[in-house]
């Protein structure tokens, strides 16, 4: 995947979501439907430069345009894009870099002006943004999540993912709670990886010495992103907090066990369709995204929840390859 370069004459489309790995997935369903809307463009994403990997598994995306923030004017000339999505959000900053590049047609919340619908607080953020470009003309699916790109050999395969890592405290399970999942699901004779950023490595050695395990179990700041996601692809079960290893188990329809704390499942969870469980407490939950200490709400969860949760979708799951198999 290039970023845009003028050799190519087709009509370009560019996508406007300038944030992290779950925001970019959640944006699959209409990403899909722009590039069935629209087969003679060229599809441009602009996002920060360290998705490139996983841009390249959604299926469709022509380039990427490296955009790490909304601080400055997107490097392309005035007129040049012929469509602009708005996918980023409502704001003045979003929406002024999308009418700084004149593009011929914009889509976006009616808040600029754009022609758009009006924005509504506390949608499910798929559903948001499948409804905006339909209601320009481009019918969407918000459960269109598959990512339809070739992954990479999978370092690990066949392993219980147990995601240790989010990028605010307020996502965090407690440490020794992960431990004791873990440990458990050992014992039932899973195989467990921890992952998690680079930054998250230490965390995740926490767990792993907690629950016994060695550091070959520890595979968080090892993993290029595009490993990564053909890790939670090949896995039996990915046990994670409302961060992008559990939208990638929904992307490729793995089970999973999603622990929510500030942000509301209705909001960010997975398709209701998928082999998957949330768990949280709506009644505790305070809802700052930004603190360091974890909600009360997924401090709510208990060990024995997320086990009796895991261990019934791994059964599912045991009982549906038994059934091909036999059929």
């Amino acid at each position: 995947m290039t970023t845009p370069d003028t050799a190519d004459l087709r009509p370009e489309v560019l996508l406007l979501r300038t944030l992290k790995l779950g925001d970019l997935l959640v944006a699959v369903p209409a990403i899909h439907a722009v590039r069935r809307a629209l087969p003679g463009h060229r599809l441009v994403l602009a996002m920060p430069g360290w998705l490139e990997p996983v841009t390249r598994l959604v299926g469709g995306v022509d380039a990427l345009l490296p955009t790490p923030g909304l601080d400055d004017p997107l490097p392309l000339p005035p007129g040049r894009i012929d469509t602009a999505i708005n996918l980023h959000g409502r704001g003045p900053e979003s929406d002024s870099l999308i009418a700084l590049l004149e593009p011929r047609h914009t889509i976006g919340h009616s808040t600029a002006g754009f022609g758009g619908p009006e924005w509504r607080d506390g949608m499910l953020e798929r559903a948001r943004w499948a409804r905006l470009v339909e209601a320009h003309g481009m019918p969407a699916d918000p459960d269109d999540v598959a990512l339809e790109g070739v992954t990479p050999p999978a370092p690990v395969d066949d392993a219980v993912v147990v995601h240790v890592g989010a990028f605010y405290g307020s996502r965090r399970w407690p440490a020794e709670r992960f431990a004791k999942v873990a440990e458990a699901l050992r014992g039932d004779g899973h195989r467990i990886i921890f992952t998690g950023s680079e930054a998250e490595r230490p965390r995740a050695e926490e767990v792993a010495r907690l629950g016994g395990f060695g550091p070959e179990s520890v595979s968080a700041g090892r993993l290029a992103l595009d490993e990564f996601a053909a890790v939670v692809k090949s896995a039996r079960l990915v046990v994670s907090a409302d961060t992008g290893a559990a939208h990638l188990a929904s992307a490729y329809g793995i089970p999973s066990v999603v622990l929510f704390g500030p942000a509301p499942p209705e909001e960010w969870g997975p398709p209701a369709s998928g082999p998957h469980v949330v768990l949280t407490d709506a009644r505790q939950r305070r809802g700052d995204a930004f603190a360091d200490a974890p909600d009360p709400a997924i401090l709510a969860v208990q060990v024995a929840d997320v086990l009796a949760a895991g261990r019934s979708l791994l059964a599912d799951s045991a009982a549906r390859r038994a059934g091909t198999a036999r059929g």
